[in-house]
This record gives C-alpha cells, sequence and structure tokens, in this order.
C-alpha cells in the first residue's frame, strides 16, 4: 500500500518544478516548437499558394501591409493575453486551485470581448490603414479582401491562441500541438480548393484561413471543458474576476504594449519596402516566411522559459529559475548560429519555394544577407525578456524592447534610409536593433531586479 502511493506521488509531481531542467525544458519546448512549425507552415501555406496560383502581386497582398495590420491588432491581444498565462502558471506551480479556476474563466472572457472589439475595428479601418501607408494601387483592393475576411473569423483565432496559452501554463504543450497540426493540415485543404479549384484568390486564402481557425478553437475549447483538473472550463462560469483581469492585465498590457510598437515600429518599415514596389514588397513577405524559421524556434524557447520561470517562481525555486536561464540561452545561442547557417546556405531554394520571378528572389538574397547572420543578436532578448515576465516582471522588458527595438529603429528607417535608400539600409535596422537591446537586457538581468518583486499571488 505505501509502496502504491509512494509511485502515485512520484507520478503526481510537477516535473517542470521538480525535474531535470535540461530535460524539462527540452520536453516542454519540442512540442512548442512542432506547434510554431507548424503555425509557420500554416502562414506559408497561404503564401506558397498565392504566389504560385495568382500571382506576385497577391503573394504581396497576403503578406505584406495587410499582414502587418493584422498583426499589430491581433498581436497586441496575444500580448495582452500572455498575463493570463503567466498568472495561471504562477497559481498553478503555488498549488492555488481556486485562483487557477477563476484566472481560466476570466481569460476566456477577455478574449470574447477583445475579439469583438479587433474585429469591428478591422473591418471599419482596414482600408483607411492601407491607404496611409502608401500601399500601391494594383494590391489596395486584394490586401482589404484579405483583411475584412481575417477579421470576420478573428474572435476564434484569439480563442485558440488564448486556450493554448492555458493549457501550456499548466505544463501542457502537447495537445495545442496536436490541434495546431490538424487546423493546418485542414487550411492547406481549404487553401487549395478555394484558391486552386474555385479560384478565388486572395479571397479564397482569407476564407480558408477563417475556417482553420474556427476548427482549432473548437478543438481547444473541449480540451478546456474536458479537463479534470482545476483549468476546466465550464461554459456557464465565463465571467470577469476583478481582481484576477487586473492581475492579467498589469502583466499582459506591457507584453501588448510591447506587441503594438513592434508593429508600428513594422507598420514604418513596411511604408518604406512599398516606395521600393511590388517586387520589393513581395521579396520582403517571402523573406519574411523564410525568417519565420527562426522566429517560430525563438519564439518556443520563450514560451518554455516564461512557463518555466512561472511555474518555478509560484513554487518560491528561484535558483532553479537561474540555472533554467543559463541552459535555455546556450541552447538558442547554438539553434541560432545553426540556423543562420541553414537560411543562408538554403536562400535560393527557400525563395523559388514562393516565387519564380528573378527579380524578386534576387532583391529577397540582398535582405537575407543582411539580416540572416545576425540572428544570434536576437537571443537575449527573448530568453531574458520570457524569464523576468514569468516573474511577473513586465513593465522592464517592454520599456527596453520599445526603446531598444522599436523606437531606435523608428529613427534608423525615417533619418538613415532617405540618405542612403536601398533595401540593404532598410534591412540593416534589425540587427542593429538587436544588439542594443540585447546589451539592455543582459544588464537589466546582472542587476537581479526582476527577481527582487515581492510575491502576489492572492
Amino acid at each position: 500500500m505505501a509502496a502504491s502511493q509512494k509511485t502515485n506521488a512520484g507520478a503526481n509531481r510537477n516535473q517542470i518544478t521538480e525535474g531535470v531542467i535540461w530535460k524539462q525544458l527540452l520536453l516542454f519546448f519540442f512540442p512548442i516548437l512542432f506547434g510554431t512549425f507548424f503555425q509557420q507552415l500554416y502562414n506559408t501555406t497561404d503564401a506558397v499558394i498565392v504566389g504560385n496560383f495568382v500571382g506576385k502581386e497577391a503573394l504581396a497582398a497576403v503578406g505584406g501591409p495587410a499582414a502587418t495590420l493584422i498583426n499589430l491588432l491581433v498581436g497586441f491581444f496575444i500580448g495582452l493575453s500572455s498575463g493570463s498565462t503567466v498568472i495561471i502558471s504562477q497559481y498553478y506551480g503555488a498549488g492555488h486551485k481556486e485562483n487557477v479556476k477563476k484566472a481560466v474563466h476570466t481569460s476566456v472572457a477577455l478574449s470574447l470581448a477583445g475579439g469583438a472589439v479587433i474585429m469591428v475595428l478591422g473591418l471599419l479601418f482596414s482600408r483607411l490603414a492601407l491607404q496611409a501607408m502608401h500601399t500601391p494601387a494594383e494590391i489596395l483592393t486584394p490586401s482589404t479582401v484579405y483583411m475584412r475576411i481575417y477579421f470576420l473569423g478573428v474572435i476564434p483565432a484569439l480563442i485558440y491562441n488564448m486556450g493554448s496559452g492555458m493549457l501550456r501554463a499548466v505544463g501542457d504543450s502537447k495537445r495545442p500541438l496536436y490541434f495546431l497540426i490538424l487546423s493546418c493540415i485542414a487550411n492547406i485543404i481549404l487553401d487549395i480548393f478555394f484558391v486552386v479549384v474555385l479560384k478565388l484568390g486572395v479571397a479564397g486564402v482569407a476564407i480558408a484561413t477563417s475556417l482553420s481557425q474556427v476548427i482549432s478553437a473548437v478543438m481547444v475549447m473541449a480540451a478546456l471543458m474536458r479537463a479534470e483538473d482545476s483549468y476546466r472550463l465550464n461554459l456557464r462560469e465565463i465571467r470577469f474576476s476583478p481582481f484576477l483581469l487586473r492581475n492579467i492585465i498589469r502583466i499582459g498590457l506591457p507584453a501588448g504594449l510591447q506587441s503594438s510598437m513592434y508593429s508600428v515600429s513594422n507598420l514604418i518599415v513596411q511604408s518604406s519596402i512599398n516606395s521600393f514596389g511590388t517586387d520589393t514588397i513581395a521579396a520582403w513577405t517571402a523573406y519574411g516566411k523564410v525568417d519565420g524559421i527562426f522566429w517560430m524556434i525563438m519564439g518556443a524557447y520563450g514560451v518554455a522559459i516564461t512557463t518555466f520561470a512561472g511555474q518555478n517562481f509560484g513554487a518560491g525555486k528561484y535558483d532553479r529559475i537561474r540555472k533554467s536561464v543559463r541552459i535555455c540561452l546556450g541552447m538558442a545561442a547554438f539553434t541560432s548560429v545553426l540556423l543562420s547557417v541553414v537560411v543562408l546556405t538554403g536562400g535560393r531554394f527557400f525563395f523559388r519555394l514562393f516565387t519564380a520571378d528573378p527579380d524578386v528572389v534576387a532583391i529577397g538574397l540582398r535582405m537575407m544577407r543582411v539580416i540572416s547572420p545576425s540572428y544570434i543578436t536576437y537571443v537575449c532578448i527573448e530568453i531574458l525578456g520570457g524569464t523576468a515576465r514569468g516573474c511577473g516582471d513586465a513593465v522592464p522588458p517592454t520599456l527596453m524592447t520599445c526603446v531598444g527595438i522599436c523606437i531606435l529603429r523608428v529613427i534608423w528607417v525615417l533619418a538613415v534610409v532617405p540618405l542612403r535608400p536601398e533595401i540593404s539600409t532598410v534591412a540593416f535596422s534589425y540587427p542593429l536593433t538587436w544588439a542594443v537591446t540585447s546589451l539592455l537586457f543582459i544588464v537589466y538581468y546582472l542587476r537581479g531586479n526582476w527577481l527582487k518583486r515581492s510575491r502576489r499571488l492572492g
């Protein structure tokens, strides 16, 4: 009997707070990585299909200024919802079941309310925003169509992102991966059906994306409703808990503002790109998909360390947080160097997946040779920032990112690019701002203020 109880206790241990650090990081990291891979495949499929079956104008419409504007609104909410992930992971690590339950229902309510606001804003202001970015006339109408259809289906997209974040917060990184794989397969099939078979062009891609997001939202909601733990969702209990909503916003709002600042700076970069014409917009879109390989892996490391730090912070295991940071930095640095080699070596092949236009490929390769060698300069921003947010210290990372990346990038584009109006000058804004911001994060981390915040888990 005693042996049986001991076995059950060992099986029920929270491995994030008690297991071998590097093993637990990798066990948590790989499902997130595969998930982000399929998310990238999800997005890349749209670009590949319209680029090959519709044309470079459609490629520019789907992935150029329209995508940047979508990221501005949706990215803000996803940043805001990261507060839910942190709060739930801290309560879960501390064993506060009732607060986990309330945080889950508050988070779903936030998804519904936030999605409704974003949908209305997107439908009303899509065309005006595209015109303000000096979007070329030949892609203005298809870009507007794509955005409006996308925003009609934005609520399911936000529900999936919030729900998968909640599952990861309690250590379940596998089911969000399975849901995303199924949704990605559905997106590919629907893309082919609406674009290749029905010839709906850009509208077909948008419809396929929206329907795929509905599928992923239904699956994640079903998983939460069937859960047997404290994070189980009951539709009748979806409502705001004022105390928890304040905590979610306290942690998530800086991340949301940071995402918005990123998007604003990218809007300005995109406006500069737009001035070079449709070929350059198409090349920038294609490179963004290739570059997404790096971002999906760094994002997976960031989510892993945020949840890892959050649960260990809730459990009061601060030395374990520091050790996990060192290990995660080493893994991320090695990966970034490897990716630089892979992307630079296979650059021409990657671009050929999206378009056979030689001018577009040539422009894309010039961008790649400036940005891709500097991937390693971004690592500290993701890992150290994720650690601080996991411990509930959200404001300093936001301020450093906004100053070091966003403001500096805007200054570069507005002040330096006009003096040397070349695509390589625009592209250099990325390695420059990554390096400066990484230095700020290293100093901030070594000072240790991120771990001195008093615990306020309620």
